[in-house]
C-alpha cells in the first residue's frame, strides 16, 4: 500500500509574511506571448475519425485584438477539418527555456473563419509581417486567410501557475511593453551582471545565493533563479516603479542595485568584486549587447 505525500506541483506555497509582489495580469501574459510567438501547435477536429482532435504545426500572424491569422491551402487536413467545424485551439509555447513543464504556455480556444473579404488586405499585410517567405505562395488560388475568433483562453506560466482567461479580459489586454526587449535584457543582465543579481536577490527577496540568473522580466519586475545551500530557488523581484522601455528598465535596475550597495555597506556584506550598473558606459538608451566593445564594468567596491 502506497501513501501519498500531499504534495502537489499546484498547492499554495510555504506561508510568508512578505507581501505579494506585483505582477501582470495572465491576461496580458497571454496577450504578450502569443504576441511574441510566430508558430503554435492548432488543433483542429478530425472529419476522419470523429471527434478525434488533429494536430498541425501553423504559423500565424496576430491582429490588434489578439486574434491569430493563418495562410492555409484547402490541400491540407486542418483546412479541411475548418471546414466541416471550425472549432480549434491554438497551443503557443514559450521559446528557449531549460525545461518544457517549466515554460510558459497558452491555449487559445475559438472558432476558426474564412477572413471577410473587407478585412483580406489588412489580414494579408499583418501575416506578411510576420512571415515574409508566404509571399511566395500567399497569391496561390488553394491558399485563403483564416483568423481564430477567440471564446476563451487557458494559461499556464509554469509550476503552479494557471489559469483560465476570458476572452474579453484577453481583448482588452496588450503585450507587455518590454516584449520586444525582453531577450536582450534578460541575455545582459546574465552575461554582465551575475553579482548585482545575486546582490538585488539578497536585498529584495532576501534570498542568500551564491548564484542568480534572471529567467523573465516584464514592466513590473523580474523573475530569478538562484543557487542557494538549500538547492535551486526561485523568486520574483518588483520594481521600484513601473518600466515601459528598456532605458526605464536600465534605471530602475541601477537605482535598485545602488540602494542594495547602500544596505551591504551598513551591514558589512558587500561582495568583493560587484559589477555595478551604475558604472555602465553607453552611448544608448537601451540595454548593450554584451558583444559590444565598450564593456559595463564597475570599479571593484
Amino acid at each position: 500500500m502506497t501513501t501519498s505525500s500531499g504534495r502537489k506541483h499546484a498547492g499554495p506555497g510555504p506561508a510568508s509574511d512578505q507581501p505579494p509582489v506585483p505582477e501582470p495580469t495572465f491576461a496580458e501574459r497571454a496577450r504578450t506571448l502569443v504576441y511574441l510567438g510566430r508558430v503554435g501547435s492548432l488543433s483542429t477536429l478530425s472529419r476522419k475519425q470523429p471527434g478525434f482532435p488533429f494536430g498541425s504545426v501553423m504559423p500565424y500572424g496576430l491582429d490588434d485584438h489578439g486574434r491569430p491569422i493563418f495562410l492555409i491551402s484547402t490541400m491540407a487536413m486542418h483546412t479541411q477539418n475548418l471546414q466541416a467545424d471550425p472549432r480549434a485551439s491554438l497551443l503557443v509555447t514559450q521559446e528557449d527555456t531549460e525545461g518544457p513543464l517549466g515554460a510558459s504556455r497558452v491555449t487559445l480556444v475559438g472558432n476558426v473563419l474564412l477572413v471577410p473579404n473587407t478585412e483580406l488586405a489588412e489580414a494579408r499585410q499583418l501575416y506578411l509581417e510576420r512571415h515574409a517567405n508566404s509571399k511566395y505562395w500567399v497569391d496561390f488560388e488553394d491558399f485563403s486567410f483564416y483568423r481564430m475568433d477567440v471564446i476563451d483562453v487557458y494559461y499556464v506560466g509554469g509550476f503552479g501557475v494557471m489559469g483560465w482567461v476570458s476572452a474579453s479580459d484577453y481583448d482588452r489586454s496588450q503585450p507587455d511593453p518590454l516584449a520586444d526587449s525582453t531577450a536582450e535584457i534578460i541575455q545582459h543582465m546574465n552575461a554582465d551582471h551575475k553579482d548585482a543579481l545575486v546582490l538585488l536577490a539578497r536585498t529584495f527577496a532576501r534570498i542568500e545565493s551564491t548564484e542568480a540568473t534572471m529567467t523573465a522580466v516584464d514592466r513590473l519586475g523580474f523573475h530569478v533563479r538562484m543557487k542557494t545551500p538549500d538547492g535551486l530557488r526561485g523568486a520574483r523581484i518588483a520594481f521600484l516603479r513601473e518600466a515601459s522601455n528598456p532605458a526605464e528598465t536600465r534605471k530602475v535596475l541601477v537605482e535598485m542595485v545602488q540602494q542594495g550597495l547602500a544596505l551591504s555597506k551598513i551591514t558589512g556584506r558587500l561582495p568583493t568584486a560587484l559589477r555595478l550598473m551604475g558604472g555602465c558606459v553607453t552611448t544608448s538608451n537601451t540595454f548593450p549587447r554584451s558583444s559590444r566593445k565598450t564593456p559595463m564594468i564597475l570599479p571593484r567596491v
